[in-house]
């Protein structure tokens, strides 16, 4: 998966793990952007579970990402299962998000399935904000198009296998954010996830 929510088919499988319901068929061929609100990023690992094949009929859709900052940029949140502390951290922060809203998972689903996806246009949404207000860990869009990682001094490109090509971050004013706006608060904390948060490329990007 990219930071843009798009699955695509790629030898690297990335760090971590996650799901957004069904989104393929009894064929195995991917048919719709997703199948439920809850989107979640997990372990690769836990408890030993193991499911083979990929992609049965009627089952979810087994997503991977290069890292769990590319997770947050495409909208999925920490699992409540195979995750349950940094799910709990992750909780305790969104309350402090927002003050006033209800925070189940349910709620919470809700609230970034709207940031995260403009059902009117049937894609990703995005926003403006200004560049040196972003955390490491946050994604923006480039010049071209493409995906980069903020992180330090740095911008970052995206790839399936790993971070390349950085370049000076600058004072460049405004960016388009790919990551939803709750995520980038979150990210903006202090953090200790299970599952890396960034691939080992972006310390050598």
């Amino acid at each position: 998966m990219t930071p843009l929510g798009e699955p695509i088919a790629v030898e690297a499988r990335g760090l971590v793990y996650g799901n957004r319901g069904c989104m393929h068929d009894a064929r195995g061929r991917i048919r719709r952007p997703y199948g439920v609100k809850r989107w979640i990023v997990c372990q690769l690992s836990f408890r030993g579970w193991h499911r083979e094949p990929l992609l049965q009929p009627g089952r979810f859709t087994e997503l991977f990402f290069l890292d769990e900052a590319t997770a947050f940029a495409a909208g999925h949140r920490p699992c409540r299962l195979c995750r349950y502390e940094d799910y709990e951290a992750f909780v305790d922060t969104w309350t402090s998000i927002h003050r006033r809203a209800a925070t189940n998972a349910d709620a919470i689903d809700e609230v970034l399935h709207r940031e995260r996806w403009d059902g009117s246009e049937r894609r990703q949404r995005h926003q403006r904000a200004e560049l040196d207000d972003l955390p490491d860990g946050a994604f923006v869009l480039d010049d071209d198009g493409a995906p980069r990682l903020v992180l330090g001094s740095r911008l970052l490109r995206w790839t399936p296998a790993g971070y390349t090509e950085p370049i000076p971050r600058r004072a460049r004013g405004t960016a388009v954010v790919i990551t939803p706006p709750s995520l980038v608060k979150v990210i903006a904390t202090e953090r200790a996830p299970l599952v890396p948060f960034l691939h080992p490329s972006a310390g050598a990007g």
